[in-house]
């Protein structure tokens, strides 16, 4: 796995050994990150369900001022930790080993972007974009770029956000949120 793009452009990052991450493939990460472009520059970003913090990382070698990575798992803290040293951007990262809704309350920032890839059919986008929403954690014109099985259907509204583009490639869909009001 590798940053795509960008200042990091070429730079290999750190995988777990076993399969409990499942990384977004390169052509996943490049459309994504084609479709969300307008938003990084001096962004604020949230990787919420980080496992390496390949997506996080993709986003500062995109422009993204501040970048905070979310994850539960202490081994995947470990890796995130070890990439983002690789890549030397310590003063533009804040690491939380926590759960998705206690780190949400954690967060002071404003979003510009938030970035939800958590394990596939678990439930979390949903319950995530409604504890987002509750707290006001999203800029007033930002975005929710949400990675999700082709088999997991995503509502087109969730607590004011509404699908803004929606993209599949093969058994992944990608659905990107944002205020119904900004969408006029």
């Amino acid at each position: 796995m590798r940053i795509i793009s960008g200042e990091l452009k070429g730079r290999r990052l750190m995988t777990p050994s076993d399969n409990r991450v499942r990384p977004t493939t390169d052509k996943v990460k490049e459309a994504v990150f084609s479709m969300i472009a307008g938003y990084l520059y001096e962004s604020i970003v949230i990787d919420l369900f980080s496992g390496t913090g390949s997506l996080g990382l993709e986003a500062i070698s995109r422009g993204a001022n501040k970048v905070y990575f979310v994850d539960s798992d202490r081994r995947s803290i470990s890796i995130i930790r070890e990439n983002i040293n690789h890549c030397k951007v310590e003063d533009r990262t804040v690491v939380l080993h926590a759960d998705y809704a206690s780190a949400i309350s954690k967060i002071d920032d404003k979003a510009d972007v938030i970035i939800l890839d958590p394990p596939y059919s678990s439930g979390y986008i949903t319950k995530s974009i409604k504890i987002i929403q509750e707290q006001g954690l999203l800029a007033e014109d930002g975005i929710i770029v949400a990675e999700h099985a082709v088999t997991e259907e995503l509502p087109e509204e969730i607590s004011g956000l509404q699908i803004y583009k929606f993209k599949k490639y093969g058994k992944i869909n990608i659905s990107i949120y944002k205020v119904q009001e900004a969408l006029l």
